[in-house]
Formats: C-alpha cells, structure tokens, sequence
C-alpha cells in the first residue's frame, strides 16, 4: 500500500486505460509526425517554386524596363509598357495614354538633378507597377511596366499550392494513421503479452504460495505449543508475515490482468451499503487499531447509503485504505472514517496522522518506487483505483509530508433501486 514517502494525485483513469492511452498516444503521435513531415516537405516545395516564380518575374521585368528604356520611344513600347521622354523640359508621351497619376513627376525631376537611375514600385489600380527613370543621350526617360498578368500567374500558382498543401494534409493524416496502427501493433502485443505472462505465472505461483503460508502457520502454532525458544517463534511470525504478503501480491497480480483484460466489462452488480461496509471494516481492525495505540472513529448516517456494484471488491476498497492508514500511523495517532452522501455522490473519506506523504510523487502509479531504500509494489492504491474507476467513481490522495493523508472516494448512488440493499457478508 502506501509507503513512507509518496505522492497522491487525483486520477480518473485505469491502469487498463493508462495503457490505452499509451499505445493511443504513440498512434496520434506517429501520425503527427508523418502529417508535419508531408506538410513541410509540401510547404517547402511550394515555397521555392513560389520563389523562383517572383525571382524569374522580376527579372524578365526588369530586362524589358531596361530594354524599353534604352531603345524604345514613347509611339512604340512593348505591351503593358509606357514610356515617357523628358526633352529640353518638355515631356513627350506615347498614343496610348498611360495609368492614372503617370508620368511620376518627382522621379524625373530627381533624375534631372541627380543624373543617376532610379527604380521604384507603385501599387495602385489594383495592380503593381515597375518604374524605371535613368539618363539617355542627354534626355531623361521613364519606363512603366504594367505587372498584373504576373500577379495573376502568382495568385494561380499560389491557389495551386493551396490546393496541394490540403490534399497533401490529408492524405499525410491518413498516411500517418495507417502508418501509427500498424507502428504501434507490436507495443499494443507487447503489452498483452505481458499482461499474459503475469497471469500465467501468478496462477502458477498462487496455489504453491498458498501451501507454504499454511505450512509455515501451522509450524508457527506448533511453536508455540512447544518449548521452541522465543527468537525461532518470532521468525516462524515473520515467515508468515511474509508468505501472507507475498500472496496478497500474486493476488494483486492477478486481479490486475483481469481488471486489464476486460477494461470494458461491468461485472454483476447489485446495491451496497456503502455505509456498512465502512463500519464492518472498522470494527475489523478495531483490535489492531489498539494494540498499535491509534484511534479509528466512524462518522456514518443511519440509513443506508447505496451504490450500484460488486459487494467483494467495494469491502477491498473500504478495508484497504484502513489497512493502509494504520500500516502508516504511529502511536498515539488518529484516524478518522467518514460516510456521507454529497450531491448524487457516495463519499468516503479515510484521514490519518500519520507519516503523510510527497505530493509530487505518483502512489497510484503500479510499481512505483520511493524513497529510503525501501520499495513499494505499487499495486495496492493503483488496484483500488482500478475497482473504483469500474464503478464510474473517482479516488483522490490529498496530503504532506508529516501531516497525515486523506483518500477520498466518490461512488454515484442508486437511490431509486428497487431491490433491498446488499449487506456486508452476503
């Protein structure tokens, strides 16, 4: 159960669901990568032919500016061109009248001072224009190029790009499904396997295990009856001590491959007292309790209290998280049993004084492992959880080191039943 130092964390999933989860998540991310890979490579395609369209545009444009500046005259430019001669101050245009707001005025007046070249791009008409203004033969002369057939290439090549990223995406997102079943087939075996494995060798070692714990508790009331000296008596204890757990984990064992195995299946379930069940388990351990010098109180309604499910695995519950308080209360602690109806809600609430825990670390983890050179099974908290989320409850760990622990758990009612409520025993 609950070692020395450990975390709690709420969770509402299995350990059956968390390897779900697992081999869903390795499956989605397999898929993503091959979706991001598809969609980069498609991207960078795409964005170089985009470039090496508006490089090779500008260039064609810039070689007939400079050709129509250098040779043509303004009665005869090349098509979407106008030209413009500024001659002993006076400006000679062509038939064809040019754009709105051309010649640009400013960029021939620069020239004439400057007497360099100049190149500039003006959008406007919905279009981009190219202006090129440079010296020739004494004149100063200006050429516009008319570039909306280019960006009418662009536009086209970009809804081609578009067009090809989605159909890439998708066939990328179902690529990368197909790609991300079939990749993680062999986890989703594995982990089957594995869980295959447990149950054989747990229901090989169980009936063998069995046999020593009777043995060696035979052997120890033997002792007892006898002159065997008290340090053999004590071990024969340990012996059994120590076959009992080793039981309870092949137990464990087991019932967590059956609880893996059928993650779906609701086992027969009638009403339970939550309620006595409670009381039941305290009055268990009420010997226990005052041998170890703790307190266990009860606080319960006197009416029954039930929930929709399985009586024998609800009394593990309730007993091992008592077992699992006392386990870590000293001498001289408390600890404080409560049965209430919140809401729709069956609540029980087992608080201790005890040693508390991390709250970092992750107890309903299986196998986890702690600190101080002991280490734990796991399997305890993490097989509660596994019984309390088949009942479509949750269990929260709430605590800190040196300041004891509460576990809660949360069962929905069945209120409206009609038949009589399941007492403990039957």
């Amino acid at each position: 159960m609950r070692p020395d130092r450990r975390a709690g964390s709420r969770t509402d999933t299995s350990w059956a669901a968390a390897e779900r989860a697992v081999v869903a998540r390795a499956r989605r991310r397999i898929g993503l990568l091959v979706a991001v890979a598809v969609t980069v490579l498609v991207t960078a395609v795409g964005v170089v032919a985009y470039g090496m369209l508006v490089r090779g545009q500008e260039r064609q444009i810039t070689r007939e500016l400079a050709y129509s500046a250098d040779h043509s005259d303004p009665s005869g430019p090349p098509g979407c061109t106008w030209l413009f001669v500024l001659h002993d101050g006076e400006l000679v245009t062509g038939r064809v009248p040019p754009p709105a707001g051309f010649p640009l005025t400013e960029e021939l007046d620069a020239t004439v001072a400057t007497g360099s070249a100049r190149e500039t791009r003006v959008a406007r008409n919905n279009t981009v224009y190219f202006v090129l203004t440079r010296p020739r033969d004494g004149d100063v002369v200006q050429a516009i190029f008319d570039a909306r057939y280019q960006l009418a290439d662009r536009r086209h090549l970009l809804l081609a790009l578009v067009m090809a990223e989605a159909a890439g995406l998708l066939v990328a997102v179902a690529s990368g499904l197909v790609l991300g079943r079939r990749a993680v087939a062999p986890l989703a075996e594995a982990l089957t396997r594995q869980r295959r494995f447990i149950a054989d060798v747990s229901h090989e070692l169980r009936t063998p295990i069995a046999q020593v714990h009777t043995r060696a508790q035979v052997l120890a009331r033997r002792a007892g009856n006898t002159g065997v000296p008290a340090g053999y008596r004590d071990e024969l204890d340990r012996l059994v001590g120590t076959t009992r757990r080793l039981g309870e984990v092949v137990e464990d064992l087991l019932l967590s491959v059956r609880l893996a195995a059928l993650p779906d299946a609701r086992p027969t379930a009638d009403p339970v007292d939550l309620a006595a069940l409670a009381e039941t388990a305290v009055l268990a351990e009420t010997d226990r309790a005052g041998e170890q010098g703790v307190t266990v109180t009860l606080d319960r309604s006197d009416v029954p209290l039930p929930v929709l499910g399985v009586a024998s695995a609800l009394r593990r519950v309730v007993s091992e998280l008592l077992t699992n308080a006392l386990t870590h209360t000293p001498a001289g602690g408390r600890i404080e049993v409560v049965v209430r109806r919140v809401g729709d809600a069956a609540e029980l609430v087992v608080t201790d004084t005890g040693h508390g825990f991390d709250p970092t670390d992750r107890i309903f983890d299986p196998f986890h492992s702690v600190g101080s050179g002991r280490r734990h099974t796991g399997l305890g908290l993490a097989l509660l959880r596994e019984v309390v989320t088949g009942h479509g409850g949750t269990i929260e760990a709430r605590g800190r080191p040196g300041q004891g622990a509460s576990f809660v758990v949360r069962l929905p009612t069945r209120a409206g039943e009609a038949r009589p409520v399941a007492r403990v025993g039957d």
